[in-house]
């Protein structure tokens, strides 16, 4: 089974960084792709960053493009997440997530089934990240 554990999150001042973590265990091929949700007090789930185990090819909401940076090492099952110029508004629960390519599918519509649609096989328990102004 798919468990994924989350590091990284902390207390960070406006326009601050901080370098999430997931260690991805039971992945047992390339056809997954990995990414990032995030989870604010009274706001619905909503994908942040994604990326494929096979092709490292990466996509992201456009609330964060320019800032936060989604990568994989392979060799380690651990994906990241960099966030820079964090905001307020970047305040929430960060969790990572697997969903199995489907054989009729391709890496870009799974891509887009988690980022837009918040689809996903595994979750992991979060981690928080405050950004103060």
């Amino acid at each position: 089974e798919v468990q994924l554990a989350e590091s990284g999150g902390d207390f960070v001042q406006a326009g601050g960084s901080l370098r999430l973590s997931c260690v991805a265990s039971g992945l047992t091929s390339d056809d997954f792709v990995l990414g990032w949700f995030r989870q604010a007090p009274g706001k619905e789930r909503e994908g942040v960053a994604v990326i494929s185990v096979s092709d490292g090819s990466t996509d992201y909401d456009d609330s964060v493009k320019g800032r936060f940076a989604i990568s994989s090492d392979n060799d380690k099952n651990t994906v990241f997440l960099q966030m820079n110029s964090l905001n307020p508004g970047d305040t929430a629960v960060y969790l990572c997530a697997a969903i199995r390519v489907p054989s009729l599918a391709t890496t870009a519509q799974a891509m887009g089934v988690m980022l837009l649609a918040g689809q996903y096989d595994y979750i992991g328990q979060g981690t928080q990240v405050t950004v103060s102004s």
